[in-house]
This record gives C-alpha cells, structure tokens and sequence, in this order.
C-alpha cells in the first residue's frame, strides 16, 4: 500500500487531537484558573532508501534518501502565564500575582494545589475551596472564628480578624507551593492539581518573601486563554486535517487507477 496514505491518517490522527485541545481551552475561557494547553507534533521514523556514503579519492559524498512515514503526537504542555484579574471585592476571593500555587488538603488526605482563589468559610469557620477542600497556612488548616466581626488578607498571607471583643487577631498566614516545572503538574479537574515526579516541587513558600508572589484579596485569576489565538490555531488545525483527508483521497485514486490496468 501507499505510504502517503498511512501519513495522511497519522496527520488526521494528530490533527483531531489539537481541535480537541483547542476546544478544551474555549469551554474553559472563563474557567478560574484555567491555564490552557498548547500541542506539538513529531515526525515518525523515516524509510530509509539509499544510505549516506562518505566522501573517498574519487567521489564525493552522498545524502541518504529517505521517506517520511508521517506524524506522531509530541506533547501536550500546560501553559502557566498569569491570568487577568477580575475584580469581585469578595475578601475570600483571592489571586496569586506571581509564581506559586494554593495549598489545598483533605483531612488527613491527598494534597492538591490550584491557581483557582474562589475560597469560602464552611459552618466551622474554616476556609475551604467549592470542593470542600481546606485552604493551607503555615499551620496547617486556616479557620476564622465564627463570632468575629470582620476579617481581611494581607498581600503577605497574614488573615486578620475582629474579635467578639474588638481586638485584632491572626487567624493565619496562607503559604503558597513552589514547583520550579509547574507545566509537570497532573490535571485532577475541578481546578486542581496534582504534584508529579516532573514538577520540580520545592516546598511551601512565605508570600512576599525572598521574591515569592503576592496574593491580592478581593480579585480572581481568570482563564490565560486567549480567544483569537485558539480561533487562528482551530482554523490552521482544521486545513491540516483537510489537507490529510485529501492525501488519503489522491492515495485511493492512483490505487484504483492500478486496480483500472487489469481492464
């Protein structure tokens, strides 16, 4: 058979991929947090037909001749520019101008990190995600005692609140993880992240300290997609996959062609 024909459905393979990528980062435009993800291809092994020949006394060198077999897909990379901010002035409602990620942990359970800042206080106090997973500090979980007046987040992390008296106390100070690949975390859904041998995790870090980022209160980190940028590679994906389905189509003409000699 045509070797043209089993590259053209390699290309139709990868190609239906990116358009599922693109489509992922639009449904997720608004997404909090989202960080959209971006596709690569490599060429598969070429046929080689005619080996490389080294120069001698009499003749000079010679290329190799090879065919290509078409494309595989290389990878499928997460993109972890910062978001734009929306203003909500919800005081739970957090963004991480920087580097770094939310700390999030069941009781006793798996530990998960987000970019997503929409965070609420539970029945006890304690400040939890819409998963009801707690919010980490240096201390651990961070509650907010529920007869205090009022409370507010610092830029550094540190939680105040407004006792039943009117004194200020510290409920907490939010430490943010590090990951010096953070491209190499695991998507889990609902915003969350799992670490993975290729993170690079370095640890929990002190907001605004030794150059760590900052966290504003009262905002939210949105989607990093950007809408004409996905609608330009959708468009590139789909002519790619177009041209492929014609390669297919010009491979079964010339074999019915051959079929047609017996005639």
């Amino acid at each position: 058979m045509l070797r043209s024909m089993y590259a053209g459905i390699s290309g139709m393979k990868n190609f239906q991929t990116k358009l599922d990528v693109i489509g992922n980062n639009i449904a997720n435009v608004n997404t909090t947090g989202y960080k959209k993800a971006n596709v690569t291809f490599q060429d598969l092994m070429s046929q080689t037909t005619t080996g490389a020949q080294g120069a001698t006394a009499t003749r000079g060198g010679v290329n190799a001749t090879q065919v290509g077999l078409g494309s595989q897909l290389g990878t499928i990379s997460n993109i972890h520019t910062q978001g734009f901010q929306q203003v909500t002035n919800n005081p739970l409602d957090l963004t991480i101008e920087g580097d770094g990620m939310f700390v999030l942990q069941e009781q006793g359970g798996t530990t998960y990190y987000t970019r997503a800042g929409n965070f609420y206080l539970d029945d006890n106090g304690a400040i939890v995600n819409p998963n009801g997973l707690y919010l980490q500090g240096a201390n651990g979980n961070i509650t907010i005692p529920t007869d205090a007046q009022s409370f507010s987040i610092q830029t550094d992390g540190t939680i105040n609140y407004i006792d039943a008296a009117g004194a200020t106390q510290e409920a907490g100070q939010i430490t943010l993880a590090s990951f010096s690949n953070p491209a190499g975390l695991v998507k889990d859904g609902s915003n969350l992240y799992l670490d993975s041998p290729n993170a690079g995790y370095n640890g929990t870090v002190t907001p605004e300290q030794n150059g760590a980022a900052s966290i504003i209160s009262g905002s939210l980190e949105m989607s990093n997609v950007d809408l004409s940028e996905e609608f330009t590679e959708m468009i590139t994906a789909q002519r790619g996959f177009q041209a492929n389905t014609r390669i297919i189509t010009t491979s079964d003409e010339i074999l019915q062609e051959l079929v047609n000699l017996k005639r």
